[in-house]
């Protein structure tokens, strides 16, 4: 018997295709519900509700499988606010935990469960500048909140290209997204501050949130090394009910890695040569954000497809596969 499997901790399959990206951004049922229909309707077996490496151990999986791959992405949070006082205060998620929350409530009940973080007339100040930040503007926005910023600790970037951002490399230069338009269009202005650092959360006696201090960054190298420094008497505090960690992502967790012995590059992901995804474990392979790090959607595809092409010239010999 021919088994073709697709294994999802969540209750949904799609991964942050399904929750982490909000609705507005990726209609779930036009879009993602519909590739995962079609996938079904090929044979592919779904099993949800299912984390590997903790319902069912990943070294099952071998003995169960002729081949794997591993693309549980790159979910560890980073969290460079974590030795701030007042970080342990009510009020403050990973920006993941707030995105997909919102979205699982949207899609199973219109919000109507109350099961999720809602930014509803708070102050809401985002950390991190982005795409997954600019998600967290706009969610906020759609709840109703009553002001949001957003801060980032690099400089604003230029309006051309610098001299050291020729083309063909990606233009680093000032653009709105959706939300700071939207943000923009509400208050009056664009919601991101730059050159901006968090050194401490405020709250009130009860252990909430209630507003966080920062400070103005001034990027040169200082006598320690380190590429900026802070800038003395531009100390402000701002007020804030909810504050969501939106810093990025340091690399896979690390349960089915550490199960399957999976040897890991200088940014913890999983070793496996571009183009060929295979690990140094027989018949695993590893794709997408778990191999690259955090990426994009796209590279996601293409590496899943690049994944399903040496998966088939592992177990056949040969690939037809593009």
């Amino acid at each position: 018997m021919l088994f073709r499997s697709v294994y999802e901790r969540s209750d949904r399959i799609g991964g942050l295709l399904m929750y982490g990206i909000p609705n507005m951004k990726l209609d779930k049922q036009k879009v993602v519900q519909r590739r995962l229909d079609l996938m079904a309707a090929e044979g592919i077996e779904f099993v949800i509700n299912t984390e590997i490496g903790k319902d069912q151990a990943a070294s099952q999986i071998g003995d169960l499988f002729d081949a794997t791959v591993i693309c549980t992405g790159a979910t560890k949070p980073m969290d460079f606010v974590k030795d701030a006082s007042g970080r342990d205060l009510k009020g403050i998620y990973f920006a993941m935990d707030f995105l997909s929350a919102n979205t699982k409530s949207l899609l199973d009940t219109g919000h109507a469960d109350g099961n999720y973080i809602s930014a509803k007339d708070k102050h809401i100040i985002v950390l991190g500048g982005g795409d997954t930040g600019t998600d967290c503007v706009g969610t906020s926005l759609r709840h109703g909140c009553k002001t949001v910023n957003q801060f980032d600790v690099i400089p604003k970037p230029p309006n051309e290209r610098a001299p050291d951002n020729p083309w063909p490399q990606w233009p680093t230069i000032y653009k709105l997204d959706y939300g700071q338009e939207e943000a923009a269009a509400r208050f009056g202005d664009d919601p991101r501050r730059y050159r901006t650092s968090t050194f401490e959360f405020v709250g009130d006696d009860q252990g909430h949130l209630k507003g966080l201090s920062t400070i103005d960054l001034e990027w040169k190298k200082t006598a320690t090394g380190a590429p900026f420094g802070k800038i003395p008497g531009t100390e402000k505090e701002w007020p804030a009910d909810l504050v969501l960690l939106a810093m990025g992502f340091s690399g896979p967790e690390d349960t089915v890695l550490d199960q399957l012995g999976i040897e890991r590059d200088t940014r913890s992901n999983a070793r496996a040569e571009y183009g060929k995804y295979a690990t140094n474990a027989p018949g695993i392979f590893a794709a997408g954000d778990a191999r690259r790090g955090q990426s994009l959607v796209v590279w996601a595809i293409h590496e899943g497809r690049g994944a399903a092409r040496e998966c088939d010239r592992y177990l056949m010999g040969s690939t037809d596969l593009p």
